[in-house]
């Protein structure tokens, strides 16, 4: 029912974007195949997505629904294998050529943790300083049944041309506070009350050709990532994360392919050193 609700609110803003003359807009689809090792809980499993992002006059309407499903080490109280439905959402507006403000959503369906039912909300401001350096802080708050967290999110980019190369530097700097660690949650036992992690990524795009590499280190647990496309929402505290991509532009079609490298420990069993590997195909039509 939820994956229906999400797919027909997609073709709705969609479909009401584009009666507004959109711009430079895309639609979206992508494909993941993860695997786990040294994990008590999980072995592998497959994540696929499919979204909208559509530019028309000052606004930006980000849209994507998420559906993954995991095969886990079944054990007396782990008896089924993992099932997610996400979606994501976006709203930014750009009043004038310093500043933008943007408004995420966040909805999960689980069926073996305690986040089913998890609603995250964020709110940001953009600051332009010119056509090659902005600054944006989002925050946001996720309401789960048993405990919140807050995350704040610090973004620089700075774009720039080496030759013919354009070239796009980004950091990131995430402040996570867990609220009610001694609540009846069996997530949050063994977390920290606060976390800070840091990232680089290197953007570049030379004729038709795309190159990507980042990085993320220091502790994150329940975090938000991808500017707000992505959350993690199990208890996994991860301290690892390494990414390189490469993709090319096809007349109207971008494809990209990407391997993510992560270390976590799965909490709150103290399980530690586990490997999490993500090989990511994405496909981009744009119009």
């Amino acid at each position: 029912m939820m994956a229906i609700k999400h797919i027909l609110l997609l073709l709705a803003l969609v479909s009401s974007a584009l009666a507004q003359e959109a711009i430079h807009s895309s639609l979206s689809t992508y494909y993941e195949n993860k695997t786990f090792s040294g994990s008590k809980q999980k072995e592998d499993g497959v994540v696929y997505g499919v979204g909208a992002d559509i530019h028309f006059s000052g606004s930006e309407i980000k849209l994507t629904y998420e559906q993954g499903d995991t095969n886990t080490i079944k054990s007396p109280t782990l008896t089924e294998d993992l099932e997610t439905k996400k979606i994501f959402f976006k709203y930014a507006y750009r009043f004038d050529r310093n500043f933008e403000l943007n408004v995420n959503y966040i909805g999960i369906e689980d069926n073996l943790v305690e986040t089913d039912g998890g609603i995250i909300a964020g709110g940001g401001i953009s600051y332009y300083f010119n056509k090659k350096a902005s600054l944006n802080f989002t925050q946001y708050f996720s309401d789960y049944k048993k405990f919140d967290t807050f995350q704040s999110d610090l973004r620089l980019d700075y774009k720039t041309k080496i030759g013919r190369v354009k070239v796009k530097f980004s950091s990131i700097t995430k402040y996570i506070y867990i609220e009610d660690t001694n609540s009846t949650s069996t997530l949050t036992p063994n977390t920290q009350e606060y976390y800070t992690t840091t990232g680089i990524k290197i953007h570049s795009h030379y004729n038709s050709y795309h190159l990507g590499v980042g990085a993320y280190f220091g502790g994150r647990v329940f975090a938000i990532m991808d500017d707000g496309f992505k959350i993690q929402h199990h208890a996994m505290e991860f301290d690892r994360t390494y990414a390189i991509g490469a993709g090319k532009t096809l007349s109207d079609f971008v494809l990209r392919f990407q391997y993510i490298y992560q270390r976590a420990e799965e909490l709150p069993m103290q399980n530690k050193d586990v490997e999490v590997q993500n090989l990511r195909f994405t496909a981009n039509y744009k119009f």
